[in-house]
């Protein structure tokens, strides 16, 4: 049982039916419901509060430019590919860029996964209509099925429990592969010379050799140890199903204070951020990291409203501002957006989401250009170097599978390629090869920004 003062703060994180909700899937047995989040609040956290305060630390660290975050992971996460050799194929892929980045902004890189809980993503239309016919649309696997059938996309209260479910499979595995030798900084190293089967790696070669050489004198000079072994590698996903985040919630026992226990790390999107909204009330009152999606649209009265509400006593590393404002659009709109926060005076960490402000069409396809992902990223870093602050990080959707979901990189996927493996269920992601030529890029980036 509660002791009282810690039911009245849980009741407090129960104050968003208060306020308007966006984007919720509207069930048709609202018992069953009831009785699926129940169950859930019996259910063990998948993370501890330690844990989510260590993050916190450093995205802290991100925002003083003494470490750098990168998230990645897929757009939406399926049932389906909760598989161990996706699982690894993705850790995998994070674990090279990182070891790319490291070394070229001689900085630590905190590992964020978009994993072990990403299954719900928000629609502009809540129903789809095919040849005449008009089902709901498809919100993820935490809320209904991809397949085109009535009795699929209705929205079913037992998947949140299968969303527990396989976040908790991942994230065993998660702690098992980090720790247990798979992310040893020799072995990542060695998979990335053999990125040497990209065409652009003639491009990385000295990179790479440098890399090389300060992995033999480490060894050599006896100054590799076991924690070179092993990592930190935190979990994060769109806090957008409120009954399920509701049903995460638990107070520690430790602090008598709140915290989600379904991730180490949730954001709020682009289409929830109200300040006077139920996603921004609910995470205002929970003690994880957070962070918040900005697109074109924002304001400076919207950004000054979410900073009072999530993060109103300015502590380093709460609250993260993800900016997604498309390559043609960042080196005009950036700068306002930081001004406003540097003038407020509370910190938060920047981090680039490139991803979602250049999604264009062809044909059937959702797609991304590469070359319009690093667009923005370039554009992001000049923004803060001429202003004289701190590039905190980079928010990918990757993929540690070789798909053909974004345009170009350096074995040109074309636009007559895409439908060869285009394997997401909503947008599409960078593949293993795009990923590690991103990270060599930015690489670039960052030694000229550090």
């Amino acid at each position: 049982m509660l002791e009282n003062a810690d039911q009245a703060t849980l009741n407090e994180s129960s104050g968003w039916r208060d306020f308007p909700a966006k984007h919720q899937p509207q069930y048709p047995d609202a018992d069953f419901l009831e009785t699926t989040v129940d169950y859930l609040r019996t259910l063990p956290p998948l993370i501890f509060a330690g844990e989510a305060d260590s993050l916190t630390e450093e995205i802290a660290k991100a925002s003083r430019g003494e470490a750098f975050v990168l998230q990645g992971g897929d757009c939406a996460e399926s049932f389906a590919d909760a598989t161990a050799d996706r699982i690894r194929a993705k850790i995998r892929t994070i674990l090279q860029m990182s070891v790319v980045l490291t070394y070229s902004g001689s900085l630590p890189v905190v590992k964020l996964g978009r994993m072990a809980g990403q299954y719900a993503k928000p629609r502009s239309n809540p129903m789809e209509t095919r040849d005449g016919i008009e089902l709901p649309s498809y919100m993820g696997d935490a809320v209904n099925g991809h397949e085109f059938i009535e009795q699929i996309r209705v929205p079913d209260p037992h998947r949140l429990v299968e969303t527990y479910q396989h976040s908790a499979a991942t994230l065993n595995l998660i702690r098992a592969f980090t720790g247990g030798g798979f992310a040893d900084i020799a072995k990542v190293h060695e998979w990335n010379k053999g990125f040497s089967s990209n065409p652009a790696y003639r491009r990385y070669n000295q990179l790479a050799s440098e890399i090389d050489r300060a992995m033999q004198f480490m060894k050599a000079a006896g100054a590799y140890s076991e924690s070179l072994r092993t990592v930190d590698f935190y979990s994060s996903h769109e806090a957008l199903l409120l009954e399920y985040e509701e049903a995460m919630t638990r107070i520690d026992s430790r602090t008598g204070m709140p915290y989600n226990t379904g991730a180490h790390f949730l954001w709020i999107g682009e289409r929830t951020r109200d300040a006077d909204g139920a996603h921004v009330e609910m995470l205002s009152h929970v003690k994880n990291p957070i962070g918040v999606k900005l697109g074109p649209s924002v304001t400076k009265d919207e950004l000054l409203s979410l900073i009072d509400k999530l993060n109103p006593e300015g502590q380093e590393g709460r609250l993260t501002f993800i900016t997604r404002l498309g390559a043609d659009k960042v080196e005009d709109l950036l700068p306002a957006i930081i001004e406003t926060v540097q003038q407020d005076g509370r910190p938060v960490t920047w981090v680039a989401d490139p991803m979602h402000g250049n999604t264009i069409s062809v044909g059937k396809f959702k797609t991304r250009r590469l070359d319009d992902v690093l667009d923005e990223v370039r554009g992001f870093f000049h923004v803060h170097r001429d202003l004289g602050t701190t590039p905190g990080g980079l928010h990918i959707e990757l993929t540690g599978d070789d798909v053909t979901e974004v345009l170009g990189g350096s074995e040109e996927i074309l636009e007559e390629a895409l439908g060869e493996r285009y394997e997401t269920l909503v947008d599409p992601r960078l593949n293993h090869q795009q990923s590690l030529e991103l990270a060599f890029l930015v690489s670039e980036i960052l030694q000229e920004s550090f």
